[in-house]
């Protein structure tokens, strides 16, 4: 059996993974800021909630400690933020923290183990917004993020061994808290790719950025 890590999966995207993981077998560990929140998603799919605030690489440590080894790594907890890009450092600091610096510390503990065995999957959910194809868009350091995140998947797959794929995909606009519910897309929808793309074949792609399991260009 596969243990899986969702980051930021109480809620939205990240629980739509995490339930569809559930299904296809895996053991699920729900990473969550809120242990309550956490615990209460985790007994509605049968997975098991785990404290971590990706921002806070003293919570990371001890979120991977409990972990223990993982084979599937989901970085999917995000930030939307406020304001203007150029008007808010500490705006722009905590969505880096929360999406490029956290996803990173994640990956440094949990893909040793990965390269280890021969075996291992990294799945960064990204954003459309985060594509230079579409002008880095978003609102805030939204679309920087994503973006250092795209970047940060492709180093990363270039510098891992082929048997640790490592991608990343855009969800589209889903309903949830952060998207709305005027958003065109169920959580399942947006969750689809990322579950696809966490359960790969050995012969499957990496380094690639992806969406409604079809390549997007960066």
């Amino acid at each position: 059996m596969k243990r899986a890590l969702v980051t930021g999966a109480n809620q939205g995207i990240g629980l739509a993974i995490a339930k569809g993981l559930v299904e296809k077998g895996h053991e699920v560990l729900i990473g969550s800021r809120d242990l309550a929140a956490g615990k209460k998603a985790a007994r509605q799919i049968g997975a098991t909630a785990l404290e971590l605030d990706v921002a806070d690489p003293a919570s990371i440590t001890r979120a991977v400690t409990q972990a223990g080894l993982v084979d599937v790594l989901i970085n999917n907890a995000g930030i939307l933020g406020a304001g203007r890009l150029l008007d808010d450092p500490q705006d722009f600091a905590v969505s880096m923290a929360v999406m490029v610096h956290g996803p990173y510390l994640l990956m440094h503990h949990l893909t040793p183990h990965m390269v280890a065995q021969g075996y291992g999957r990294v799945v960064n959910v990204s954003s459309g917004w985060g594509a230079f194809s579409d002008g880095v868009a978003g609102p805030v350091a939204y679309g920087v993020a994503k973006a250092a995140l795209n970047a940060l998947t492709v180093a990363a797959a270039r510098t891992l061994p082929n048997t640790v794929k490592v991608n990343a995909m855009c969800p589209g606009w889903v309903r949830t808290r952060m998207g709305g519910m005027g958003a065109s897309r169920s959580p399942e929808e947006g969750a689809d790719t990322a579950i696809w793309l966490a359960t790969l074949p050995d012969a499957g792609p990496t380094g690639g950025f992806f969406r409604d399991r079809k390549p997007i260009d960066w």
